[in-house]
């Protein structure tokens, strides 16, 4: 298969639209452990109310099976499904001491919050680099994410002026768009740089980030496998899989010493 730099010649890609997590920052584990405090605190005091033993929230079944890259609410939902517990979903104004899914959402993202304040941002600094040449090339550049704290882990991690578009919660939130694996954030970031979509390329490491890529008839879909799942982003539609940006940077230019 030819490399990146040429499937982007071959297909006349004009943009790049990269998912944020995962592909250009990694908060995967400030979130897990956000649910985890959250579920296992919640859980404790379920205890003493019904005097039921519950299963701790695991930070990696659990996360993969009902937290990773699902809406924030259906999570929650399905995790309490999960220990036997139903929930009201509650009021778009309930704050982080209400017990309904709305309440408990609010009460996460605090415990992220927390986490982000203490810890900062993982930032791949290979993706950061790559945008900067393409950007460079001339290239145009967009940031999607499911994510309502988006701009904030921009913010933190000091790339919240890279990109020309960021297509986050908030923005479809506002617009109503449907959350992945429908590709209407990907389809609004190419709206909003001017692009039809065969032009773009999307760069997800997510089965929901491909599947809504694909959905959208981009020009160009790339899988970046950071965690061993290549068959598995290949098998949902990714045109191509790359390990990271790492081999796809242009290599320094050699230097000469005077003897």
């Amino acid at each position: 298969m030819s490399n990146l730099s040429d499937l982007l010649q071959e297909r006349n890609i004009k943009a790049l639209i990269l998912d944020m997590d995962g592909v250009l920052t990694n908060t995967a584990g400030l979130h897990a452990q956000a649910w985890k405090t959250l579920c296992d605190s919640f859980l404790r005091m379920r205890k003493e109310q019904d005097g039921k033993a519950y299963e701790p929230f695991d930070l990696k079944r659990d996360y993969q099976t009902y937290v990773h890259d699902v809406p924030r609410l259906d999570a929650m939902r399905n995790f309490m499904a999960s220990r036997g517990i139903t929930l009201p979903e509650g009021n778009p104004t309930d704050s982080i001491g209400d017990n309904t899914l709305v309440g408990l959402g609010e009460r996460k993202d605090y415990y992220f919050h927390e986490l982000l304040k203490h810890n900062g941002v993982d930032v791949f600094d290979d993706a950061v680099k790559y945008v900067k040449e393409q950007q460079q090339a001339g290239m145009k550049t967009a940031i999607v994410s499911g994510s309502r704290n988006c701009l904030t882990i921009l913010r933190r991690a000091g790339l919240d002026r890279l990109f020309e578009v960021r297509v986050d919660k908030v923005v479809a939130n506002e617009l109503k768009l449907s959350s992945k694996p429908a590709p209407d954030i990907y389809l609004e970031a190419a709206r909003r740089l001017g692009v039809d979509s065969k032009e773009a390329a999307v760069f997800e490491d997510t089965a929901a980030g491909i599947k809504g890529a694909k959905a959208g008839g981009f020009g160009l879909i790339v899988g970046v496998d950071r965690s061993f799942a290549q068959e598995m982003l290949e098998s949902k539609g990714a045109d191509t899989v790359i390990k990271g940006f790492a081999a796809e940077l242009k290599p320094k230019a050699a230097t000469t010493q005077n003897s």
